[in-house]
């Protein structure tokens, strides 16, 4: 194709009558199906497609897998932007928008290239040393500066249109890795009866089978086993999906990644907990690169990753090649190159080289340079020749291709993920896997066995055995075996040292130089070493660098491999997008959005709704005012003249049965309740272990052992860990069973002077008499077939009932008492009326009850009296919670006509001067009709006398209001209306 300058007129394993329009960097280009976006850069003869970190050099595409370091782009446009994702890893997809990065203005012109200038300076560590002064505000002045250059993508920051999702799957046997070993072990398992998951991050299976030559045994076998897989019903084979995390229990944390064209209709990408009875690790093995003055040019590529592109996609990288190397394998790249018409020089380490190789090397027109290395590279945008050195004399040779191979490493970052160290082994210069975990195998390079027949015969065997493990032991045919005939793989390490800037860490631009000044200033362990020089720590996670850098380490200590160690590998293996681990949970979807039976009445007669925690409740209903601020007011007249409803149903409700559901009670609670008679409610308030007041709620007793506990809305859920979690480790010879109802149970309080009529008149088969039911007093009956539970209690000050219903028969129930109150002048209220009512009354809830405050602090220190033995008991007793300058529980009132109280306000004497947190705080605030002037709670100093006068001053708003302290109980301090 004319717009593919680089693409090869025949062969790959691509659809030449499909091809796609991508734009980088505002170009439009164009690729075909099957491409890759680094493939069909390179068809196009794009080389350079991005910067360094730091120095901001020219880079190019360097490998063909998740090990890319240099080919970093950002995908999408707006809210569907996503950064620093390698273009190897994107499957090409019609109308792709991609741009470079961690460039300005262009890519071919960095300003900030500059940096290479000042190198020198920029060495390991550089930024604790130079950054330290002159004074110690100087962090202040660069830390601007820093932050802007640091950091390689930039995404968006408009709403993502995609969806994402999270997924949960099961296997008896998982297998990561879709090469040729994972497939073999995906048949035997199959075959042995299990549910086999094939796992490839690719969006082929055949790993490095699809570099092979088209036409070759490789892609028969291919053929003939993905064939098979797919006929088999007991296989899922999981394409685009990478393996990113390995946890505990044999469970496996996979992305699936979909391109543009796939979109429509489905998440943009998955994340998948797979639970495995098994797991097979057949993840292969990644190649290492060479280490040479230059190394980092455009054009110097990973010899297999060049096999990939010429053989896999049909692209020629470069006319003029230099295969660099210090192993057989590589010499396929030389071999093919040439069949593909490329000029091609091979330079290797190895004095003596194997006569089959340099056979078939003069056959194909390649110059061979035995014992020979590259010295350096010239070019700047992309490689123009490369200096040999060997046996004592140089030679520049032009090309426009450098191909590298410094042996293999297992990729064993997944198999390391759980602690398990991985085990050097000589004879191939490499480390592998540690002891497998019971149930945990592994085949194929991950453990050594390098060649395909090694790799095909080791899965077989692990899918064998890792189906036995399940259970599943039918018979299994042999393996389909095929020979490629290639050379094994040998250790080689004789590689002599770089002069000039020679690059270990590609990404982060760690040198052999910086590796060196780590060793001089004592960061001489791998792990300092990371950090030290930032070697590994982007986001290939040093895929390509670890061995390399811990060799150089190892030299300059004069330690072998394995005393050097290796550094830690944790999850991801490579970068998760947050959507991705999001899935849906985002925005109102983040937690579950929570709705009493009553919810539809609400909306329907013109409530406003309020988030209050995961519940929406009423905030004010519209026709007790136009805003809040006069429906509240309203709303209070209602409940104080005649009566209010209000839905209850979000408090925390728990079932508490069992022969020591007393005793539970008794130790949980500060204030006591073993002897609390059958038939009667309690309130009550429970303690944190350092004595810290936890929550409050009521607590009644249905039977001799039977409770019926509320809590809360807020603490509802922290209420029922802290139970269950008390009788697992604190008290687990009780016998109680503790089970949250909230969700069974609608409630609903009617209050106020004609609230007793409205319930005779709503149940009238029940007696609500002062005489049957009074003051903390319980009746239950039914209501539509349902239960009915009614607790006299008031947390307003007036006379209240809680109407406990079952959940169905809410808003029936709901409808009967609206009704029937209709003639007594019942209406509904809101949150901002019930929180209104309570400071009226005194009672503490949520901003009293803050983490900080002690039972003294709120006034409800004689609940206890002289009782011991409760959680938080020993800790409430410690001296500085009972220091008389602690801030407690007092009532507050406005002094100045017109002005409001306001909370969160800070309380100063009068003539103090107002900074700091002054001697306390507002905590609550409320218009009382009542009072006709604006009254709060508020936590203040105890040196500070009832009757003083304090100023509330509130520094966002820049108000300064006089009040006066006075007792928290504003309303009918005597109780008569509540016990009336």
């Amino acid at each position: 194709m004319s717009s593919n300058p680089k693409r090869l007129a025949e062969g790959g394993r691509i659809d030449r009558g499909r091809p796609l329009e991508f734009s980088f960097d505002g170009s439009k280009l164009t690729g075909l199906q099957g491409d890759t976006l680094a493939s069909a850069l390179l068809a196009n003869g794009v080389s350079l497609v991005g910067r360094s970190f730091k120095y901001h050099r020219p880079r190019g595409i360097f490998s063909a897998g998740a090990e890319e370091p240099n080919a970093l782009v950002t995908l999408g446009t707006g809210g569907r932007r996503e950064p620093n994702l390698p273009a190897t890893m994107l499957e090409l997809a019609d109308g792709m928008v991609v741009e470079s990065q961690n460039r300005w203005p262009s890519l071919t012109f960095d300003v900030q290239s500059l940096n290479s200038l000042f190198a020198p300076f920029l060495s390991a560590g550089f930024y604790y040393k130079t950054f330290m002064g002159p004074t110690r505000r100087a962090w202040m002045f660069y830390e601007h500066f820093i932050r802007r250059a640091a950091g390689l993508g930039r995404a968006g920051v408009e709403p993502d249109p995609d969806r994402y999702e999270v997924h949960h799957a099961f296997a008896d046997v998982a297998i990561v890795g879709g090469g040729p070993a994972g497939l073999s072990a995906a048949r035997a398992a199959a075959n042995a009866g299990a549910r086999a998951a094939l796992i490839e991050q690719d969006f082929r299976f055949g790993g490095q089978l699809l570099s092979e030559r088209p036409g070759s045994a490789a892609g028969t076998w291919l053929e003939a086993l993905e064939t098979e897989l797919k006929g088999l019903r007991n296989v899922n084979l999981m394409a685009r999906t990478t393996a990113v995390g390995l946890y505990d229990g044999k469970v496996l944390g996979l992305v699936e990644r979909r391109d543009d064209a796939q979109v429509a209709g489905q998440a943009r990408q998955t994340f998948t907990i797979l639970r495995a009875g098994a797991i097979v690790f057949a993840t292969g093995a990644i190649e290492r690169p060479l280490v040479f003055s230059n190394n980092d040019r455009p054009g110097v590529m990973l010899a297999s990753a060049v096999r990939t592109y010429v053989n896999r996609f049909a692209v020629l990288p470069g006319r003029r090649a230099v295969v660099a190397t210090t192993n057989d394998g590589s010499w396929r790249t030389a071999f093919d190159l040439a069949a593909a018409g490329a000029q091609v020089t091979v330079a290797d380490l190895r004095a003596t080289l194997a006569p089959a190789l340099q056979a078939e090397a003069s056959r194909l027109g390649i110059a061979v340079h035995a014992g020979a290395h590259i010295a350096d590279l010239r070019g700047g945008h992309g490689v123009k020749a490369a200096r040999l050195a060997g046996a004592g004399t140089e030679t520049e040779v032009d090309c426009d291709l450098v191909c590298v191979s410094g042996g293999w490493s297992p990729t064993v970052h997944l198999t390391s993920q759980l602690g398990v160290k991985p085990v050097y082994r000589e004879e191939i210069d490499a480390f592998v896997p540690g002891p497998f975990a019971a149930g945990q195998f592994g085949a194929g390079a991950v453990v050594g066995d390098y060649t395909t027949a090694e790799a095909i015969e080791t899965g077989h065997r692990a899918g064998i055995e890792a189906a036995a493990y399940c259970g599943m032991t039918k018979p299994v045919p042999a393996a389909l075996q095929f020979e490629l005939a290639e050379p094994a793989v040998a250790a080689f390490r004789n590689i002599p040292p770089a002069r000039g800037k020679a690059f270990v860490d590609f990404q982060m631009d760690v040198t052999t130089d910086d590796i060196a000044l780590a060793h001089r200033e004592g960061y001489q362990s791998v792990e300092h070493l990371k950090r030290y020089t930032t070697l590994g720590m982007g986001t290939d996670q040093g895929k390509t660098s670890n061995f390399p850098a811990l060799s150089a380490m190892a030299a300059l200590r004069g330690a072998t491999i394995p005393e050097t160690g290796t550094t830690t590998f944790r999850p991801p293996y490579t970068p998760v997008a947050i959507g991705a681990l999001a899935g849906r949970a985002v925005g109102h979807h983040f937690k579950p959005t929570r709705r009493t039976p009553m919810h539809d009445w609400h909306i329907a007669n013109g409530a406003d709704m309020l988030e209050v925690g995961l519940w929406m409740r009423p905030y004010f209903y519209r026709d007790a005012g136009r805003d809040v601020n006069e429906a509240y007011v309203a709303e209070m007249r209602f409940v104080r003249e005649a009566a209010g409803l209000m839905d209850i149903s979000t408090l925390g409700k728990i079932d508490v049965q069992g022969p020591d559901a007393a005793t539970l009670l008794d130790r949980i609670y500060a204030n006591g309740f073993a002897k609390l008679p059958v038939g009667r409610a309690r309130y009550g308030v429970m303690l944190r272990d350092d004595g810290i007041v936890f929550d409050d709620g009521t607590t009644t007793r249905l039977g001799e052992q039977r409770f019926f506990m509320t809590t809360s809305t807020a603490k509802a859920a922290d209420v029922m860990s802290r139970l269950e979690f008390l009788l697992d480790t604190v008290c687990p010879d009780l016998r109680v069973a503790v089970t949250s109802v909230t969700d069974e149970w609608a409630a609903m309080s009617v209050a106020g002077p004609r609230s007793r009529e409205i319930l005779a008149a709503a149940f009238p088969e029940l007696d609500v008499s002062n005489e049957a039911l009074p003051h903390m007093g319980f009746v239950e009956g039914e209501f539509d077939g349902r239960a009915l539970r009614i607790i006299r209690l008031s947390y307003s000050g007036e006379r209240a009932y809680e109407v406990y219903v079952g959940a169905s028969a809410g808003e029936a129930a709901w409808r009967r008492l609206v009704e029937v109150g209709e003639p007594f002048g019942l209406r509904p209220y809101g949150v901002e009326a019930l929180g209104a009512l309570r400071v009226e009354k005194g009672h503490v809830a949520g901003p009293e009850i803050d983490g900080r405050t002690t039972l003294d602090d709120l006034g409800l220190g004689r609940m206890v009296g002289k009782r011991s033995g409760f959680v938080g008991d020993v800790l409430r007793r410690r001296p500085a919670l009972a220091e008389p300058s602690r801030q407690r529980l007092v009532g507050l009132t406005c002094l100045q006509a017109g002005e409001r109280l306001s909370g969160g306000a800070i309380l100063f004497k009068q003539g103090e001067i107002r900074q700091g947190h002054g001697r306390g705080r507002i905590t609550s605030v409320t218009y009382s009709p009542t009072l006709g002037a604006y009254v709060g709670l508020a936590l203040l100093a105890g040196d500070v006398a009832m009757g003083d006068d304090v100023v509330a001053v509130h520094m966002m708003k820049d108000e300064a209001v006089r009040a006066r302290v006075v007792s928290p109980v504003f309303l009918d301090p005597q109780g008569e209306r509540l016990h009336g």
